[in-house]
């Protein structure tokens, strides 16, 4: 990881461009991409974003100066981060019945009550990079254990408590989102290093074993995840098309590549396997592989992305 400088970025406003975080974040050795402007989604072209992300200094400024209003995504994996994402309830939101007791009102008040029982109260955990989120949470960024597999959950930790890692993205600092629920900047209010992964975070996310996604479950999570059909379809069909484009003499490593890929989808819920092998072995048997040797590669691509699950952003 490169080292970075310890100013405070230029914060953004929703005319402002993104470029001076950009290049901050880059310093710090995060991998970026870029997401449309004022939303959390992927820009067009960029549905494979754990693959385009990049640190490469030349190539993010390029971009940012061409799409100045695109804000800013921080894929967590390859950037070797766990993010810690602290909501704040929505209007008319209540804690549930276990997080009902008095002065818990949001995800941070929930980490400092984890705190309270798995780490004596210490505050320890609050030292590191934080970044303001748009409706007044926070983004904790921590550093992953090496060789961890910690992948994204939701509520694991509690009520507003979200985090981010392998397969997973942030909005990161300079970016100003615009939605139904509010709108505004994610901004840095803490430059300080990002700090390791604190050893009672790290054993209450430790990662479960995965069980197989039925059908049943994929269209329950499209269902209650609006926009998430249409990316899901997207993303397989950018997937397919690369495929049947593939160049002779690069057409299995093509099929591996995609089938990792749509294998996140299919470990994050929102495809069924079935779906994703039947797709990917009519295309590549169209464009002439072998039925072996097809089967072998799509099985194994699928089940490395499957471990790999792709996360939405916090």
């Amino acid at each position: 990881m490169m080292p970075h400088n310890e100013e405070q970025v230029t914060l953004r406003t929703s005319q402002s461009s993104a470029l001076p975080c950009v290049v901050a974040a880059a310093r710090r050795g995060w991998a970026l991409f870029p997401l449309r402007t004022r939303t959390k989604r992927p820009a067009r072209g960029f549905t494979d974003w754990e693959r385009h992300a990049t640190d490469e200094e030349d190539t993010l400024i390029a971009h940012w100066r061409r799409y100045p209003d695109h804000n800013v995504a921080i894929a967590t994996g390859p950037s070797g981060l766990i993010v810690i994402d602290l909501d704040v309830p929505k209007n008319g939101e209540e804690p549930p019945p276990e997080w009902g007791q008095s002065g818990v009102t949001n995800g941070l008040d929930v980490l400092s009550a984890l705190a309270e029982n798995h780490a004596g109260g210490s505050t320890d955990w609050l030292a590191t990079f934080t970044v303001r989120t748009r409706r007044g949470g926070q983004h904790l960024y921590y550093a992953s254990p090496e060789g961890a597999a910690y992948r994204n959950t939701a509520g694991k930790l509690g009520w507003l408590v979200d985090t981010r890692a392998t397969g997973g993205y942030v909005v990161g600092p300079g970016s100003y989102v615009t939605d139904a629920d509010g709108s505004g900047t994610y901004e840095v209010t803490n430059p300080a290093p990002v700090a390791p992964l604190p050893n009672w975070l790290a054993t209450l996310l430790a990662p479960a074993r995965r069980r197989p996604v039925t059908s049943g479950q994929v269209h329950q999570n499209l269902a209650t995840r609006p926009g998430m059909a249409a990316y899901t379809t997207r993303a397989l069909r950018g997937e397919i098309d690369r495929v049947l484009t593939a160049k002779k003499g690069q057409r299995n490593h093509t099929l591996n590549q995609a089938a990792f890929a749509v294998g996140t989808l299919v470990g994050a819920g929102m495809l069924p396997q079935h779906m994703a092998q039947d797709q990917l072995t009519h295309a590549a048997l169209h464009i002439g592989l072998e039925a072996d040797e097809v089967e072998a590669t799509v099985h194994s691509g699928l089940q490395a992305g499957i471990r790999r699950p792709r996360g939405v952003a916090a």
